[in-house]
């Protein structure tokens, strides 16, 4: 018998002509809004509707599918086919911050963002996510390079957090802020590392040091963190299309020049090997495995579980212990993640953990302009760095521009602007260390001024 090749038909329903009012409809439903065919999306928009007006919408996994999928996808669409700005990261942050504002506007309707928030704050959908990109990420990456990338990051992510400390800090205070305010409550929350690993700990410290209310000083620290955030994200798009122009400047998700199959689908090593769902199953469990000793680590002696999560996956690699069938594995749960996750988990973002008053309350002018200044700075040092550490400028340039996100999730949205989502293991880093490493040297700096 002979066998089925890619692209052949595998059903007799195919070998039949088919009329023109079905082959209508077909093309119908292959029309797809995201990853979600069109006939689904509008019944599960009437489905969601109907809980919505019966007032018993549940806050399982299996709505939550639906609606995030429903949601994120359709901002995503909306800033995908927005002349000009969609190469500028729109879709990410269509799918970030419009339904922040219609939590804010309230036109989102409560039972959906209760179902929303208690689902993405109690099943760790976003560290799920970040395990299986970075497992992935760094399984498909060249081995030879992988080491090399991970030290010379340090170069360009130092010189672009102190440039950005100076430069910001300077701004503010020219624009009447005051030094000490600048640095401690504007420049310094926007590289701590995001939410959870920065602004609360920073508060924390703050607040024993200065001898203040901890959630007063939070709500200080919030807005410069969402705004630098947003700021980075737009930036990360715009380096995207200037990229697409002047593509010698971009290894398009990779760090150096020298990287030259920076997945395992294109190793000679690898690519007689095809990974069978039974593998990309063992991978996606394999990464769980990687986040669980990571939190295991943090556990018991506090050290950050994304971290130790990623440099455990590095040493797998460097170490050549996990198979290419696996590291194949690995790659297909990080394209299944990147291509079908992304956008929804943008949408619970949006919802859960965006509060739309704390974006819009940095927007002052003196403040705005400092946050710009400051993650301008950033990237742009970076930018210019590369070269002398023989790196792509615009990928270092996002690189840096995670270390002023909105912790992991910012990473997503700003890589996800960029479309670099591979550069995520570098981001964490960015992110994470930088981060620790700026509110470690911040909490120093002020009590030594005291």
């Amino acid at each position: 018998m002979a066998s089925i090749t890619e692209g052949e038909a595998v059903s007799s329903d195919f070998e039949m002509p088919a009329p023109p009012l079905l082959r209508a409809w077909w093309t119908f439903v292959d029309f797809k809004i995201g990853i979600v065919p069109a006939p689904t999306f509008v019944i599960l928009l009437a489905l969601i509707a109907g809980f919505v007006a019966i007032g018993k919408v549940p806050s399982d996994m299996l709505i939550n599918i639906a609606v995030l999928s429903l949601g994120g996808f359709a901002c995503g669409e909306i800033g995908k086919r927005l002349p000009f700005i969609n190469q500028m990261g729109a879709a990410a942050i269509f799918a970030t911050f419009v339904p922040s504002y219609l939590v804010y506007a309230h036109i989102l309707p409560k039972t959906l963002q209760t179902s929303i928030t208690e689902f993405t704050k109690s099943s760790n959908f976003l560290y799920l996510f970040i395990a299986s990109i970075i497992v992935g990420s760094i399984f498909g990456m060249d081995r030879r390079v992988l080491l090399g990338g991970f030290l010379k990051i340090f170069v360009p992510l130092a010189a672009g957090s102190i440039a950005a400390a100076l430069v910001g800090t300077l701004v503010g205070t020219a624009l009447g802020l005051g030094t000490h305010h600048t640095f401690f409550f504007i420049v310094v929350p926007i590289m701590a590392g995001g939410v959870g690993e920065g602004a609360i700990p920073l508060s924390v410290g703050y607040a024993q040091l200065l001898h203040l209310s901890q959630g007063e000083l939070l709500a200080q620290l919030l807005p410069p963190v969402m705004f630098g955030s947003l700021n980075a994200i737009l930036l990360a798009g715009c380096l995207n299309l200037l990229g697409r122009r002047m593509p010698h400047l971009t290894g398009e998700g990779r760090l150096s020049p020298e990287e030259h199959d920076d997945v395992p689908f294109e190793s000679e090593e690898t690519s007689k090997f095809i990974p069978n769902v039974a593998t990309i199953a063992g991978a996606g469990v394999t990464a769980v495995m990687l986040y669980l000793a990571g939190l295991m680590a943090q556990t018991l002696w506090n050290w950050p579980g994304p971290v130790t999560m990623l440099f455990i996956a590095v040493l797998l690699k460097l170490g050549r212990t996990v198979s290419p069938q696996l590291e194949q594995g690995a790659f297909v749960v990080f394209q299944f993640f990147r291509v079908s996750v992304t956008y929804p988990l943008l949408f619970a973002i949006g919802v859960a953990m965006t509060p739309w008053e704390e974006l819009t309350a940095a927007l002052s002018p003196p403040n705005v302009v400092t946050i710009m200044a400051t993650v301008i700075t950033l990237m742009g040092t970076g930018f210019l760095v590369a070269r002398f550490v023989k790196m792509y400028p615009i990928d270092v340039a996002i690189v840096n521009a995670c270390h002023s996100g909105q912790g992991g999730t910012g990473d997503v949205a700003i890589l996800t602007a960029a479309n670099r989502m591979q550069l995520i293991p570098f981001a964490q880093i960015a992110t994470r260390i930088g981060g620790a490493i700026t509110v470690a040297l911040a909490l120093i700096s002020l009590r030594h001024f005291l």
